[in-house]
This record gives C-alpha cells, structure tokens and sequence, in this order.
C-alpha cells in the first residue's frame, strides 16, 4: 500500500520522531498519560486476573492467554479495563497492551492513564521502534535491564489532532490484524515443517532407509522388524539393537557449578567460548552469532568439558531441557556452561546419534523426566539413560548421507518461510512508527 506523505512538516526537534506534520505537537508521555501507580497485595480470598510480563507479545500489544487459577502473592498493581501497561524490565521486548477487563498485573509493568492522547494511539506510539529503542537506552543494570518512569515520562512523543489520532489508530488496527492473519499462517506453516522434519528423522532412526532410498545404496527394500521392547520405539528392524546412550558416548558436564562471576566472562580475545543452551538452533546446529567468552583460567579448570569437533550438546536446564546440537567444525577454544552437558567420543556415527536425539521416542523420553520436576531439569543420569537404536556402522552412514539430503531441502524451505515471517514483522513495525509519526497521512486510507 502506497500511502502519501503530509503536505507541510516541521522539525520536531526529538531524533526518534524526524520531522512531523505542521499541525501536529510533541508533548511528555507523562502530559498525555498519566502513571497510576496504586499497589495492592495479593488476596486469596479476593481473586483478580493477573497478567505478568509473559502475559504479552513482543511488537503486538496482544495479550496472550492468562490462566485464571494463578493466584498471584505479594504486591502487584492494580489496573483498570481503561488502562494501558507497558513493560519496564527489558523494554527491548516491547511489552505493552490494553486489557478490556479489571485485574492486577506485575509491578514491572507501568500502568497508563490516557489523558491529552486515545488509548489506542497511546498504545501504538508505545510500540514504535524509536521509542522502544530511546526507553531501552535508558536502562540499568546488566542481567535484569529496567527503565524507569522518570526517564520514561520525560519521554517526547508526537501528538496528532485527536480526530487524526482516531484515524490512525483504525488504520493501524485494520492493517496490523491484516499483517497478523499473514504471520499467524507463517507461523503455523513454520510448524508443520519442523513436525515434518521431525517424523521424517524419528521414522528413519527407527524404521531405516525407505525402500527407495535403501535400493539406492544397496540395502534390502523390505527388512524384517522386531520388537524394540519400548512401546515409544515400536518395531525396528531385526538387526539391529537398542542401547543407553551413555553405553554409546560419555555425559559430561560441569558438577556443583552454578554459573559464571563478573571476573570470569572476557572479551572475545581474552578467553575461550562458553557455549549454552542460546547457542544451540532447532536443527542441530550451532550459531554463534552472539558468543559469550569465559577467562583462560575458567576454560582450563575443566580439561574434561573442552569442546572438540564432534561432541554433542543437550541442553539440560530450563526451557530449552533436550534441545540438541552438534559441533560439526572448529569453532576455537571452547567449553560449555552449567545449562548443557556434553556427549563425548561417541562410538557410533556422531551426526547418527544426532538424528536419534531428534527424534520423537528421545524427546519422548526427555518430557517424561522434565514432568517428574519443578524446574526444568535433566540431571546427567537421566540423559545418559535413554534408549538409541542402533544399526550396523555402514547403515549408520547411509542413513546420515538419506537425512542430510532431504532435510537440507526442508530447511530450506523453512529458511525462506522464517525470512517471509521476519520482514512481515519489520513491516508491521515501520509502519506503526511511520504513521504515528506521521510520515504516511493515512486519512484517506480511512475515509
């Protein structure tokens, strides 16, 4: 859509806003809102909807699905169905949202009252990029980043008429849930494919090549199965058996370590990489786009957790409990920290035992353990006793050479829908900060 920019503009004299509209002004947040900042305890006996910070989406001011048996403890702030939050903590999220209900909701979110501005203007020019980019500069503290209302308030932001601000809230909000239908149907394509890379690994980790793929290099098209003996594995072919993993490679990890002091972690030149569970992708890979460095003295206290070509992760901790990856090159003096452990010397084809921890039956048995825990966790025994089909070395191979091939055609595929997902949501993003900015007059989109 091709929309015109305003006839006369004036400077603005605020770097995040440009030129403005003439008749436009640039006030403080805190003259068009005001900050209601009235704390209650949480009361059992006087249950509220409570939303916290993984309550809301990032950039949409959506408010995910709340869960009301939560009964929140200690001091939370009371908002109203006319008020707008907005994220403190990490203001590089972009946490924001209108609620249309009465509730209590995390003290590390602000609670706005629109004043000189409509709500909904309010909560678009909240989640424009400049703004979001000028609060998260003004944060403190290096692990958990907040800003402040002082700053915050101070904050200038561009005021439209109040019949304009209407206009570009209703355009915003027909052309955002346009975007949103588009990234929602991303989305779900992004899901098939990762459930089709997934039962394509498990099936042939468990069933063997296919018969075309099994003439090809000269294997039997139709091998007779057997029993695995595990009811998440079913039948696998005859020949071959079924071990525990830490038959199949040694688990190693850091033992009574909880993480890393200030002094431990270095610039890139002056230490060796820590690698975690945020480095490792949904493929198997590694990325290392944002490496994390740990002393020389650190690195060398743990000689038996030193990365080579051909180690294996699983994550361990949290979230990402048995997520998997493997290091399939130099990547320099390396180690990993508390949240992974590492599979060692395997003694079957590494890039094979890869696909078995992709697949089903392992994740199967990863959930099984995480369940039994409060905190995500999976201790060293447990990951070194899941099961691992393993067939002859030369099967092995062969079914490596089969996976790598069809799933580099997949992940293809999955790169060119995530690259569509991702400039769909930069869009959306330059064109809330474009109109209410006013670099676009969308009043006649609206008229």
């Amino acid at each position: 859509m091709k929309l015109p920019a305003y006839t006369h503009y004036k400077p603005s004299g605020v770097e995040w806003i440009g030129d403005l509209p003439e008749h436009w002004q640039v006030k403080r947040v805190k003259v068009v809102a005001r900050l209601t900042d009235r704390k209650v305890e949480a009361d059992e006996q006087i249950p509220r909807l409570y939303v916290g910070m993984e309550n809301i989406e990032s950039w949409t001011g959506r408010l995910l699905p709340i869960n009301p048996d939560i009964v929140p403890t200690g001091t939370a702030n009371l908002f109203n169905s006319r008020s707008t939050l907005f994220g403190k903590l990490r203001p590089y999220l972009a946490k924001a949202c209108n609620p249309d209900f009465d509730g209590l909701c995390s003290t590390e979110l602000l609670v706005l009252e629109s004043y000189l501005i409509d709500r909904p203007t309010l909560l678009y020019s909240l989640l424009s990029d400049g703004f979001i980019k000028l609060v998260d500069s003004s944060t403190y503290g290096s692990k958990m980043p907040r800003a402040n209302w002082d700053f915050i308030g101070n904050c200038m932001m561009p005021i439209a008429p109040r019949e304009e601000q209407r206009q570009i809230a209703g355009f915003l909000n027909r052309e955002t849930s346009r975007i949103d239908r588009l990234v929602g149907k991303k989305r779900e394509l992004i899901e098939r494919l990762k459930e089709k890379r997934t039962g394509l690994i498990t099936r042939t980790v468990t069933r063997g090549l296919p018969p075309d793929a099994a003439r090809a290099v000269g294997f039997p098209e139709n091998k007779k199965l057997k029993p695995s003996g595990f009811d998440w594995i079913g039948d696998i072919p005859e020949h071959w058996k079924v071990n525990k993993l830490k038959r199949l490679a040694s688990v190693r990890g850091r033992i009574g370590f909880r993480g890393y002091t200030t002094d431990d972690l270095v610039d890139a030149d002056e230490g060796a990489l820590a690698l975690g569970a945020t480095h490792m992708r949904d493929d198997g890979n590694v990325d290392l786009n944002d490496p994390v460095y740990i002393s020389w003295a650190k690195y060398y206290e743990s000689p038996e957790i030193m990365v080579e070509v051909g180690d294996l992760l699983v994550a361990q901790r949290g979230s990402t409990s048995g997520k998997v990856a493997i290091i399939k090159e130099q990547i320099g003096p390396a180690t990993i920290n508390p949240s992974v452990v590492l599979l060692k010397q395997p003694s079957i084809n590494g890039r094979f035992l890869l696909y078995c921890l992709l697949g089903h039956f392992v994740q199967h048995s990863f959930r099984s353990y995480l369940s039994a825990t409060a905190i995500p966790m999976l201790s060293q025994q447990q990951i070194g006793s899941v099961d691992i089909c393993t067939p002859p070395a030369q099967e092995q191979d062969a079914i490596v050479a089969y996976l790598d091939r069809e799933l580099a055609l997949l992940n293809a595929l999955l790169t060119r829908v995530e690259t569509a997902l991702q400039r769909l949501q930069e869009y959306r993003t330059a064109l809330i900060t474009a109109a209410v900015t006013g670099k676009i007059d969308v009043r006649s989109a609206v008229a």
